[in-house]
């Protein structure tokens, strides 16, 4: 959905001139132009971007509101806390065309069908927004993105003319579920996303929603309608292929969640069985399960209570991931255990159901490839439940 781009001086130079928007011509062209997934989880859900081009004033300019700087200072600690901020560039066509031909993704446009009034709207509401006082914005992946952005400015500039709404398009989809179709399941990036965001995604969502993701702003337009002068005309008057290069997966399944997940429910049974033959209890393997365990659920709770995430709270991944194991690891790594351990044991198994139930009832959806990390635990818990006994005081 975004793309970080490493731009040459002089073409950065464009964002931070000021000027006033030009009269465009009536052979002037105003595109919403959409990328392929490439590589990076960045680029995973496509991209979107607004091309207008003029001929007769030799304009051909992409507006792009998916610029970041990894090493921009404090870029991980302002995500943490959910400050994102991303930045509109104004620059020309050309190099974000190379870009993309570079990555071999496949590019198309989608030219819109309207009156010069209107094409002279966005051009002094892009350029308006392209200067430097405005060009800065927060980013939200869900709610304020590249492609949502686009859909906020064609609201903005046609207003109640505008007809997003379609019969072609399914409304009551959850924004996770559109996100597990983009992303496929077995990768880090689908787990990762499905770990830190909370039950707002598993709310149903109208279609117009949706337009956070490039295809569906893609697919909206497509079908969108302007009012004008009685009747209504489509909002998209032409579309076409710029590049024409086939989707790529990028996949291993030997270093996928559910191959690694897999491995370590298979080890820990292994060690779990070996511990009830020899009768000893392998106290590391408690302390990094706990340990682990208890520091993702740090991590989540953070995100939850203390950061701007919208998609943070409410997110009962914290039931299996639960912040007070961290405690109870150093505990288990006595010989001798305090009692009420074993009461603890028991509310953490309760809790390990619940994320179940919660699943069950579509309160909220967990990533599939959770499955073996729920077993793993569920195996480890009921069998220190049962052989934590001798070594309690």
């Amino acid at each position: 959905m975004i793309k970080k781009l490493l731009i040459v001086l002089p073409i950065f130079l464009l964002l931070f001139k000021i000027n006033h928007a030009q009269k465009l011509s009536t052979f002037s062209e105003i595109s919403i132009v959409t990328a392929g997934p490439g590589k990076e989880l960045y680029e995973k859900f496509g991209h979107s971007a607004i091309r207008i081009k003029d001929p007769s004033l030799n304009l051909d300019v992409i507006y792009n509101y998916g610029i970041f700087d990894f090493d921009k200072p404090n870029f991980l600690l302002n995500f943490a806390q959910g400050k994102m901020y991303y930045l509109l560039a104004k620059y020309d066509f050309v190099y974000f065309f190379n870009s993309y031909m570079k990555d071999k993704r496949w590019l198309k446009q989608q030219v819109l069908n309207l009156t010069l009034q209107e094409k002279q709207d966005y051009y002094s509401y892009l350029e308006n927004n392209a200067l430097k006082q405005n060009a800065t914005y927060l980013y939200d992946p869900f709610y304020n993105n590249c492609a949502s952005k686009l859909k906020d400015i064609s609201l903005e500039v046609l207003k109640e003319n505008l007809i997003l709404e379609s019969n072609t398009i399914e409304n009551n989809k959850t924004l996770r579920h559109l996100m597990n179709n983009e992303i496929t399941w077995n990768t880090w990036g689908n787990f990762g996303i499905n770990l830190i965001a909370g039950t707002i995604l598993d709310k149903e969502r109208n279609q117009v929603a949706y337009t956070y993701l490039p295809d569906y702003l893609y697919k909206t337009s497509k079908s969108a309608k302007i009012k004008r002068n009685g009747k209504t005309v489509n909002f998209v008057k032409r579309e076409d292929i710029l590049l024409n290069y086939e989707e790529v997966h990028y996949n291993n399944f030997i270093v996928s969640p559910i191959f690694i997940f897999s491995i370590l429910l298979i080890t820990v049974l292994l060690i779990t069985f070996k511990d009830i033959k020899n009768n000893k209890r392998s106290k590391f393997l408690d302390f990094l399960i706990f340990l682990i365990t208890g520091l993702i659920g740090l991590a989540l709770s953070y995100l939850w209570i203390f950061s701007s995430h919208t998609t943070a709270p409410n997110n009962f991944n914290i039931l299996w991931a639960f912040l007070p194991n961290i405690i109870i690891a150093f505990l288990l790594l006595r010989k001798s255990v305090k009692h009420w351990v074993r009461n603890y044991l028991k509310v953490i198994i309760v809790l390990l159901n619940i994320v179940l139930l919660l699943w069950i009832f579509d309160i909220q959806s967990f990533p599939i490839t959770l499955i073996p990390i729920l077993i793993l635990l569920n195996i480890r818990y009921f069998y220190l439940l049962k052989n934590l006994l001798p070594s309690i005081k």
